[in-house]
């Protein structure tokens, strides 16, 4: 005779035999690692202020810095194994996306320069760029409007 299906007792063997989430171990490893990329970039901006430059060339002296680092991290191979440590944390705006731009012309690079990098290049940038334009002239729109 077939007994009748449990979903309590069910649900508890789930429960029981799922493995278990490190979440909190990934928050503070995207936190900590998030954190020090911020304060690098800081610390750029800090010392680009010592030279002396003006506040707004020294953000853009961090913003460079911080995108060369990346693409040269990712070109090295070096920042894909600091983003699996760190997960989330390396999607820091500007390196994420320097990232995010850089993988993809290193993989699709034996494809050659036109149909490898130049078609591939934006495969992950792409929708960012249009979603991100396409939103900013809503709020601006709006902003106008109201």
């Amino acid at each position: 005779m077939k007994q009748p299906f449990d979903a309590k007792a069910y649900q508890k063997e789930v429960a029981r035999r799922a493995p278990k989430s490190p979440a909190a171990l990934q928050c503070l490893k995207a936190f900590l690692v998030g954190g020090l990329i911020c304060v690098l970039g800081q610390g750029i901006h800090d010392l680009a202020l010592l030279i002396p430059l003006s506040d707004k060339d020294a953000s853009t002296v961090s913003s460079m810095t911080l995108i060369f680092l990346t693409a040269l991290l990712t070109g090295l191979g070096v920042f894909d194994r600091i983003a699996s440590f760190a997960g989330a944390g390396t999607v820091v705006p500007i390196t994420g996306f320097a990232n995010s731009i850089a993988a993809p012309a290193m993989e699709y690079r034996p494809e050659g320069f036109v149909l490898g990098v130049g078609a591939k290049l934006f495969t992950i940038a792409g929708p960012v760029l249009v979603y991100g334009i396409g939103a900013s002239i809503l709020v601006g729109l709006l902003s106008l409007l109201f």
